[in-house]
């Protein structure tokens, strides 16, 4: 990495942007203005192309047909094909959405999609009834969650799956012969084998059998690995990967001046050893299982015990729980034996697994509501495990795998026989205000391993200020009716003060109501249980109320095992899933799994669809070598730590990032690894991180989650912004809260998982709204100042010292001569300029603004 350059910048801009950051931005080679007013430039480390920041993504995005396939075309099939299909009796207007290139050519009136632009969108103009002239579907208009996803899918850039021709969707009666084919052919499905150690030329290169895989390849296309990384480097790759934390100077120091043959392996078997590597790992997965603390859609209520799902995962991962095991506990640990309370609460909390999904609380139809839960459920459970889109055959058969909508039903069947508890249910008239079921909770054995924290104070005081919320919101609700019934000319300004000063009551009044029966708290937790066991019919096109025959409860078809156990008449069958799914001969159990524990060592997995094995996704880099890691997995009674450690230990994971033009002419993308590849730190790792050098970070776990403390209704953004958006908690970022539509700003602008979809790659983006974050946040300055304090706390004797110290903190490294003798004339220049201030406050100031532009810096934000 290239000397982090200074330079000073006047006083007071006439911008009026922040000193230094405000108007020169720090990052890795160069210094780039940036105002308010300009388009802010990010720049990465050399060799790392930009990633698109914002707007339209490929047509085939993985990402993007999968929300295709869950959220739109059945969308599509039940409300447009009949009017705007090949298939049509009558077509309308001219227009075809049963194909992407017909949804962008668009009818008489012009396109109907444009990729990337919601507003410019004909059919997201009719469909928000936004133009009277111009309204779809005619009678019955969608569901305000539908149009969201319209919305979110046109932002996407319309992502759509590459395919033949437009068909309509419907219930297939059975497999085809296409079917057939591509069970016997396409490689996931086949079984897995033993593949032989290849032999390699530079076997002294070689550390272990990993690196004969990737090395065989390697030769195969003439490409020598690049250098080793460096200690210093390596140390904070390794700690950063394992706990997602930055090592301590002492850490490092410790690790560069150990010259023992294991000095490397005494490091990763201390951070496989760190509590704090289950909040690394356990964040991967809640990605996967799509954690939340609400229920997002159109209703958005607090799930006040989802937490104690949270912490099952991350408590898991600490204590390296099989992973065979930590499967079947979140598909049925509600029907597994066990050996004392404790474990039965595990067994029980871990169900939360099927229960913290999306779920529309504004659905009127029962039916509806409970079939779009079962759906969420068989998309979660299928790709997070077993990395199959069977979700897609909920209305027709796949279009592109083996599942036919048998299949999908066969295993909604099995969810259908399972009750949700979840604290939550649609009430009719709740109109968004009550919607908590206490008696759809898992009741626990005895005491919480962690108590809930205490919701809002409760008390007479408390009481007085509830009754005097009710009584203005009372009076506001009945004014905000009379102005709906006057129906007056120019009344909207007054209609919307009124419905404005309305949800700011509703607001204050959840703030209040804390404990007295509006929330849920003590010995409950989220999970599932067996309900009434019974076979579900198939779905036609996927409308609930359009019933075909029954589909016997059992697998999917594409992976035949012969030892499948039965589903007994009077069970759900969740527990012979689990064991179905887990089988050492599922070949896509561990497959799956050893494949995300590669994409988060370096960078890209040996399949890069990491959530879809199917037809549509990619096929392997390195076939071979990921048959050998499924096999050393199972053979390591599915220990992650095990294959996390030997991964780690490979002399590829210990590669440099040096570029070589030779190797990049052939292999452009280094999809055969003859190199590590930077990674920017996930959000979590950022804002972590900062906390660290700050001297703020608390490690220690907290009680529960603030969400806890709500009541179960519905959550505005404003109130969540009051309580929580203030990112005054110095905790790691795992146990911040997490509502759907309400992620903390300073995850969701570093690209934070989705929280609605299962998320097996996050996205990495460069964004100008990253840049003015570090510039402007109150989070980041208030950290940068705690910085400075502690440098000057140190005592050290000299400006030189605490710049070593504010780089070895910050970026794990000591800074270069030239860069020390800039950092120190800038502290200088900086506290000359505000020499009408007081002194001391003047050069705390000064070190502010530096620490700032050292976390506001491209190396702090990217891993070598």
């Amino acid at each position: 990495m290239a000397d982090l350059p200074f330079k000073s910048c006047p006083p007071r801009p006439r911008c009026g942007c922040r000193r230094f950051l405000g108007t020169q931005m720090l990052v890795a080679d160069r210094v780039f203005a940036v105002c308010i007013v300009a388009i802010t430039v990010v720049a990465m480390p050399a060799g790392l192309s930009a990633a698109p920041g914002s707007g339209e993504a490929a047509p085939s995005d993985p990402a993007g047909v999968a929300f295709f396939e869950k959220k739109i075309r059945p969308l599509l099939v039940q409300q447009c094909y009949k009017c705007h299909s090949a298939t049509s009796e009558k077509l309308k207007g001219g227009l075809y959405l049963d194909s992407r290139d017909g949804a962008l050519a668009g009818g008489e009136t012009g396109p109907a999609v444009t990729p990337g632009h919601p507003e410019k969108s004909l059919l997201i103009e009719a469909v928000k009834y936004s133009n009277s002239d111009m309204q779809m579907p005619p009678k019955n208009r969608l569901p305000t969650s539908a149009v969201a996803d319209l919305v979110q899918w046109v932002q996407m850039g319309a992502p759509w799956p590459q395919e033949a021709a437009p068909a309509v969707a419907k219930a297939a009666a059975g497999p085809t012969a296409n079917y057939e084919r591509l069970r016997r052919e396409h490689w996931a499905w086949q079984p897995i084998h033993a593949p032989a150690i290849p032999a390699v030329k530079n076997a002294a290169w070689a550390r272990g059998d990993v690196d004969k895989f990737l090395l065989a390849k390697l030769e195969e296309k003439g490409l020598q690995p690049v250098a080793d990384a460096n200690r210093a480097a390596l140390i904070r790759r390794v700690t950063f990967d394992l706990i997602g934390l930055a090592p301590t100077p002492e850490e490092v120091d410790a690790f560069v001046h150990d010259r023992s043959a294991n000095a490397f392996e005494t490091v990763v078997d201390r951070l496989l050893a760190s509590p704090h590597f289950g909040e690394k790992w356990g964040r991967h997965w809640l990605d996967v299982a799509r954690y939340a603390e609400s229920t997002g859609s159109a209703r958005n209520v607090p799930y006040s015990q989802a937490w104690r799902y949270r912490d099952y995962v991350i408590d898991s991962f600490n204590a390296d729980k099989p992973y065979d095991q930590f499967i079947t506990e979140q598909i049925a640990g509600d029907l597994l034996p066990y050996d004392s309370p404790a474990k039965h609460n595990e067994q029980l909390i871990a169900t939360g697994f099927l229960a913290i999904g999306v779920k529309d609380l504004n659905e009127k139809d029962r039916r509806k509501y409970e079939m779009d839960n079962v759906d969420e459920q068989i998309d979660v459970t299928t790709r997070a495990v077993l990395g199959l889109t069977v979700s897609c055959a909920r209305c027709h058969d796949h279009k592109f795998d083996p599942i036919p909508t048998a299949d999908y039903y066969s295993l909604a069947g099995i969810f259908t026989s399972t009750e949700i508890l979840s604290g939550v249910q649609i009430k009719r008239g709740a109109a968004g205000k009550d919607y908590g079921a206490p008696n759809l909770l898992v009741q626990l054995d005895g005491q919480p391993a962690a108590p809930a924290p205490a919701p809002a104070a409760a008390g007479p005081e408390n009481a007085r200020r509830i009754q005097a919320i009710n009584a203005r919101l009372a009076s506001a609700r009945q004014e905000l009716q009379a102005i709906r019934q006057a129906g007056a000319k120019g009344a909207n300004a007054n209609r919307k003060a009124a419905r404005q000063l309305v949800a700011r009551l509703e607001g204050e009044l959840q703030l209040a109501r804390g404990t007295d029966g509006s929330s849920v708290s003590g010995t409950m937790a989220m999970g599932v249980r067996d309900g009434v066991a019974a076979d579900t019919r198939i779905c036609v096109h996927g409308e609930a109320e359009d019933l075909g025959p029954a589909a016997p409860r059992g697998f999917v078809s594409v992976i035949h095992l012969d030892e499948s156990a039965a589903i007994p008449p009077a069970h759900s069958g969740r527990l012979e899933l689990a064991k179905w799914m887990t089988s050492e001969h599922n070949p896509l159990f561990s497959r799956v799994m050893v494949n995300r524990i590669w994409q988060h060592l370096f960078g890209e997995g040996i399949v890069r669809t990491v959530d879809n094995f199917g037809s549509t996704g990619e096929a392997p880099s390195h076939p071979e070598l990921l048959d050998y890691l499924a096999n050393e997995f199972a053979d390591e009674d599915f220990s992650v730590k095990s294959m996390i450690r030997t991964l780690v230990l490979s002399r590829a994971y210990q590669l440099g990032t040096g570029n070589s033009q030779a190797n990049a002419a052939i292999d452009p993308g280094d999809r055969l690894l003859w190199r590590m590849n930077p990674r920017r730190l996930e959000a979590e790792e950022i804002r972590d991180t900062m906390l660290a050098a700050a001297g703020t970070l608390s490690l220690d776990r907290p009680a529960g989650s603030p969400v806890a403390g709500l009541p179960v209704a519905e959550v505005r953004a404003p109130k969540f912004e009051r309580v929580f958006g203030n990112d005054a908690d110095t905790h790691r970022s795992v146990y911040l809260p997490i509502l759907r539509s309400l992620v903390p700003e300073s995850l969701d602008l570093f690209d934070f998982a989705e929280p609605t979809m299962v998320t097996g790659a996050r996205d990495t983006t460069t964004v100008a709204t990253q840049a003015l974050f570090v510039m402007n946040n109150p989070f980041v300055i208030e950290q940068s100042h705690h910085f400075a304090t502690r440098l000057l706390d140190a005592k050290l004797p000299t400006d030189a010292a605490r710049v070593e110290l504010a780089y070895r903190l910050a970026l794990s490294r000591t800074p270069t001569a030239a860069e020390r003798q800039r950092a120190i004339a800038y502290v200088a220049d900086y506290a000359r300029s505000d020499a009408g201030k007081d002194g001391a406050k003047s050069h705390a100031e000064a070190w502010a603004s530096f620490c700032q532009a050292l976390l506001g810096s491209a190396e702090f934000r990217y891993l070598n």
